[in-house]
């Protein structure tokens, strides 16, 4: 009997599901859930994306979204574009507008979506072209249904299915199914599905309901790597007419040496004669590698193009030389060209770029990454070498290719590496000051900024700003200054060293508060943290400390004659698993005080009950960036 409900309940569960996209009430505003939207600038009343293998170079999906839009941030949800190039046909393209009663108010036909080039601002050329709904709302909340069927002309690419797909969005019902008529052997991942409502009404059948709208926290990990994803790819593939084998990383590495990358590399040979001249008498390989890297920095620059096979071949190298760029694929390979040409290995290698960490999946290989690098082997570990630039150091990730898992396409296969982590050790900024105070309560001061690792990265480029960008630079970035007015800025970027200083003299008019015959200031002027995270009464989601860093701070001030420290903060120090705080107030000699901090961040992943340890430690800094000093007039 036991046995006989569960058997009840499963039945009536499968016929809830499927049932409900039968009915009407998913057109009207009136009838969503209330739990949906109590988090939600949009909720997906219906979704139902249907993807069919017709065979090994071809597939057809099919969609119908309805989605009920409460405000302006939830347009983005409806979701009503798609892409089409040489490798995929828009067969049907519709919507349906309705307004909150679910009357139908307007029909957009597939003539009717905005029809524009998807090239993005910094690509010479791409054939991506896009067509969307461009709708303008009188009111809200209204619900569109958008109904498309399209057919890819390569299987490299599978759809997968995100059922969720940003923040404050609800999900009533949303189902996803593969038909595999062409019988290609599929090989498949589920992630995050036990935190959510997902039923598994077959192998390749799923539907997600009842899914509230997720609200954004500070220090979220990245959201792709909490939602629920399904990942699918066909163990044999073809991309533009060329087929693969995929069973593993290795293969997929084998399949992009011999059929993306082979018969690339062949550059002039004059270009060979001039690297090899460039590095003549240089015997050690990384020290080619560098002047040869230099070179390729100084003769070409960044253009983004996206066209051929799937975006995914890079130019020949033979047509990057002669005309200076090419984007991320180009310029990786033809670096690859020149390091051969001077008997420097190295591999092309396959990445996810951004501030934001993102993996390569090393247990699921398909289509992955973004972008493209390339690694050194090294002794002393891999080199990585960001050919886009032409700015950024030898071997020098911070900030967009560090620490994450990457795929080396070698002439063997493809291997799974991790770049570059940059510990608080690598990434310290180094503040001195030296600082002139008067009786008055204003300033001058000598100030150093010196700053390597992922620090190096946000203080990098400051100097091509113009003058005038510079001043509102470090006017902005020492906004807790009053009066400031910034009279020389001397900068150096040391690349070898991969070390950024900058020098900034400036002064201040009143930065001390005067009280009576008192003045009253902070020693903390250059580098205050100011930003106390936000407090959840009961927050959702775990946090992460995406990378470390270290904030060192020596100030020597000189007090202006006449005036002693009457009072002073005593000097703190804090210690946690987030990382430590500690400042000090010195008296010296000749009327001077020293002011020494530092400031450890350190990196990891933390369950949500320790925000509140972590913001507790965030609190006590911004109070002792705070501590006081007050001078008394003894004249």
């Amino acid at each position: 009997m036991p046995q006989l409900k569960l058997t009840l309940v499963s039945f009536f569960l499968f016929v809830s599901v499927f049932s409900f996209s039968q009915s009407d009430d998913v057109y009207s505003s009136f009838l969503v859930p209330i739990e949906l939207k109590e988090k939600a600038n949009a909720v997906v009343r219906f979704q139902k994306q249907t993807v069919e293998i017709l065979s090994l170079d071809k597939i057809k999906v099919t969609n119908k979204r309805i989605t009920t839009v409460y405000n302006k941030s939830g347009k983005r949800h409806v979701n009503a574009v798609a892409y089409y190039d040489g490798t995929r046909d828009i067969l049907e393209m519709q919507a349906l507008i309705y307004d909150e009663f679910g009357e139908e108010i307007k029909k957009v036909k597939k003539r009717d979506f905005v029809d524009v080039s998807a090239v993005s601002d910094f690509s010479i050329y791409e054939d991506d072209r896009v067509k969307y709904l461009d709708y303008i709302p009188l009111k809200y909340p209204y619900t569109v249904e958008y109904i498309s069927e399209i057919v890819y002309n390569s299987t490299a690419f599978f759809p997968n299915w995100y059922p969720i797909d940003g923040y404050y969005v609800g999900i009533q019902h949303s189902d996803y199914e593969i038909i595999n008529t062409a019988g290609i052997e599929l090989k498949t991942k589920k992630e995050n599905f036990g935190n959510y409502n997902i039923k598994e009404i077959s192998e390749y059948h799923f539907v997600a309901y009842n899914i509230e709208g997720i609200k954004y926290e500070a220090y979220t990990p990245d959201f792709q790597n909490m939602i629920p994803h399904y990942k699918v790819a066909l163990k044999k593939f073809e991309m533009v007419g060329v087929e693969g084998i995929n069973n593993d990383w290795n293969d997929f590495g084998k399949w992009m040496y011999d059929e993306l990358l082979t018969g690339t590399d062949f550059i002039p040979e004059e270009t060979k004669s001039h690297v090899k001249q460039l590095t003549a008498g240089v015997d050690d390989k990384i020290e080619r590698a560098k002047i040869v890297y230099k070179y390729m920095q100084d003769k070409t620059r960044y253009i983004s193009i996206q066209v051929g096979i799937g975006g995914w071949k890079p130019m020949l190298a033979n047509d990057v030389d002669k005309l200076g760029y090419a984007d991320c694929k180009g310029l990786t390979n033809y670096t690859k060209a020149l390091l051969e040409a001077v008997d420097v290995p190295s591999y092309y290698t396959l990445v996810y770029g951004g501030r934001s960490l993102r993996d390569i999946d090393s247990e699921f290989s398909s289509t992955q990454g973004n972008h493209a690098i390339l690694c050194v082997p090294n002794e002393g570990g891999n080199i990585f070498l960001e050919c886009t630039s032409q700015t950024n150091p030898f071997g020098f990730t911070a900030g967009f290719t560090d620490d994450r898992k990457v795929l080396l396409v070698k002439p063997e296969g493809g291997e799974i590496v991790h770049t570059k982590i940059y510990g608080a050790d690598d990434s310290v900024q180094k503040t001195t000051a030296n600082i002139q105070m008067d009786a008055t309560g204003s300033f001058t001061a000598d100030v150093s900024i010196e700053t390597t690792g992922f620090q190096y990265s946000i203080h990098e480029g400051i100097e091509s700003k113009t003058e005038r960008d510079q001043q509102l630079y470090y006017k902005d970035y020492w906004d807790n200054i009053n009066n400031l007015t910034i009279d020389n800025i001397k900068i150096e970027n040391n690349k070898d060293e991969v070390l950024y200083s900058e020098n900034v003299k400036l002064s201040s008019v009143n930065y001390a508060s005067k009280s009576g015959t008192r003045l009253i200031f902070q020693p903390n002027i250059f580098n205050k943290v100011t930003n106390i995270p936000p407090r959840y009464t009961s927050r959702k989601l775990e946090f992460k400390i995406d990378r470390a860093f270290k904030d060192t701070d020596e100030f020597i001030i000189q007090l202006p004659e006449g005036l002693k420290v009457e009072a002073m903060t005593d000097s703190k120090e804090v210690k946690t698993k987030f990382g430590s705080y500690k400042f000090k107030l010195e008296a010296l000699e000749d009327n001077k005080l020293k002011y020494t901090r530092t400031y450890i961040l350190l990196k990891g992943n933390y369950k949500k009950e320790d925000y509140k340890a972590f913001r507790a430690f965030r609190k006590q800094i911004v109070k002792h960036d705070k501590a006081k000093i007050v001078l008394v007039n003894i004249l």
